[in-house]
């Protein structure tokens, strides 16, 4: 079955997306609650340039033959001072607490005594300027030379500043939204998991009702409101296959009763018929016919509870009476049928009739497969009954297809494809197992394991 994608990572998926579009909203709505005048969030549009001017300074330092840096301005740095008058720049080392060469003489004089207190950021406005608003920024950065505080005056905003403002911040923030998302992602991965706990116990319940079990149904009284609906549309679907599935078996029940006595009448004509080849071949088919209604009325009764499946059952006796049933029929297609009894232990549980439905199946297959003046053996195990025959075998890509309904290897194969089916489902209400193998030297060798097996015969290959 072909999976989907987790519900799980979907949340965490959709949960970091969200923390990351939270946080362009918010930077949105407190920058516009800042241009708006709003006294908390006061800010400027000027104010967003800081961060663009402030690299634009750092690109600018260059160190001299002793290794000090100096702020020898770069081309853009020159245009940003052609474009704004009154723009001014200065950088300060962050440990020595000392400026740069190259930095606005107002600015390292108005701000020196402010460096020494170490600000992580700094707002303010030279003499003789309003006091409002703030024309001056001066921040902390990492430059290639170690960390400088950064100061710009008078710095005219560019629309590619909301930009590189907002990527400044998130790098600012990145460790808390990080963690954040890290935290988010696991608690959502950990809430969905339990969340999804009754669906899973729900699935789990579903995955144990097979065609013997339909009238079964999933708890729905402790489930949560939200999975409810879902457990009553399974169960829902539940009922109307139990209902669909007893049709069918009632009509299956029906037909096969209503044949028996058709076939009987005609196989008691065939009989008495005067000898022939084509009235052995036709005897052989009126067989198979009644074999296959006889079991398709079997399967009825067992699935209905009208046939008891836990007697004590002598399973040499029940192959013994289907071996002498067909000793005449084989003989007269000039094979032949032994019964042998590899065990002293021989009584399983289940049903006499049903199984000796399954093993007159197997041993009319056998007859057709084996060539003439064979034998088909029938041996009687520890609760473990194999039909050999020594015809062509079947091919071991076929060995799981065969006991599909319906199912040949070819259009011109005889039989209907039925009686194999029905067989396997016969063994499997009885909880045992039916498989195929090679017959030594060629051929098919089939077998029935029923309840209680203790045998040194191979045991089935377990399933892919």
């Amino acid at each position: 079955m072909k999976s989907g994608s987790s519900l799980a990572r979907r949340t965490v998926g959709y949960l970091m997306l969200a923390q990351i579009s939270a946080f362009v909203l918010a930077w949105a709505i407190t920058l516009g609650l800042g241009l708006a005048g709003v006294e908390r969030f006061t800010q400027t549009w000027d104010e967003l340039a800081a961060y663009r001017v402030a690299n634009l300074v750092i690109d600018s330092l260059k160190p001299d033959e002793g290794g000090d840096i100096h702020i020898v301005p770069s081309a853009q740095l020159e245009a940003e001072l052609n474009r704004i008058s009154g723009f001014k720049y200065a950088a300060f080392d962050f440990r020595t607490k000392t400026p740069v060469p190259g930095s606005s003489p107002e600015l390292v004089a108005r701000l020196t005594n402010i460096i020494e207190v170490s600000p992580t950021h700094a707002h303010f406005v030279l003499p003789g300027d309003p006091d409002s608003p703030t024309l001056g920024f001066m921040g902390p950065y990492w430059t290639p030379y170690g960390r400088v505080q950064v100061a710009s005056y008078r710095a005219k905003f560019r629309w590619d500043d909301i930009f590189l403002s907002m990527r400044e911040d998130f790098w600012n923030f990145a460790t808390y939204l990080v963690a954040a998302a890290l935290l988010s992602g696991a608690t959502a991965w950990f809430a969905v998991r339990k969340g999804l706990t009754p669906l899973r116990s729900a699935a789990a319940e579903v995955a144990h009702i097979d065609m013997n079990s339909l009238g079964k149904r999933l708890v729905s009284e402790d489930v949560p409101v939200e999975v409810a609906p879902f457990v009553d549309a399974v169960n829902e679907a539940l009922m109307r296959l139990d209902a669909w599935a007893a049709r069918q078996r009632r009509f299956t029940a029906n037909a096969a009763h209503e044949l028996r006595t058709p076939l009987a009448i005609m196989r008691a004509r065939l009989e008495n018929a005067k000898a022939s080849s084509l009235k052995s071949e036709l005897l052989g088919d009126a067989s198979q016919l009644r074999s296959i209604v006889e079991q398709m009325l079997v399967v009825a009764r067992l699935t209905e509870g009208q046939l008891v499946a836990d007697q004590c059952v002598d399973l040499l006796a029940v192959a013994g009476q289907v071996v002498s049933g067909f000793l005449p029929l084989a003989i007269d297609r000039d094979r032949f049928v032994e019964l042998k009894a590899e065990r002293a232990t021989r009584l399983v549980r289940g049903n006499a009739r049903a199984i000796e439905c399954v093993i007159t199946n197997l041993v009319d297959n056998a007859v057709r497969a084996e060539p003439r003046e064979g034998t088909v053996l029938v041996r009687v195990g520890d609760s473990v009954i194999a039909v050999v025959d020594h015809g062509e075998g079947v091919a071991a890509a076929d060995r799981e297809m065969i006991f599909e309904p319906f199912w040949r290897k070819n259009e011109v194969s005889p039989g209907t494809g039925l009686g194999l089916a029905i067989a396997k489902e016969i063994v499997d209400a009885h909880g045992g197992r039916i498989w195929v193998e090679d017959t030594p030297g060629g051929g098919a060798t089939f077998k029935i394991s029923l309840q209680g097996t203790n045998s040194n015969w191979s045991t089935p290959p377990k399933p892919n």
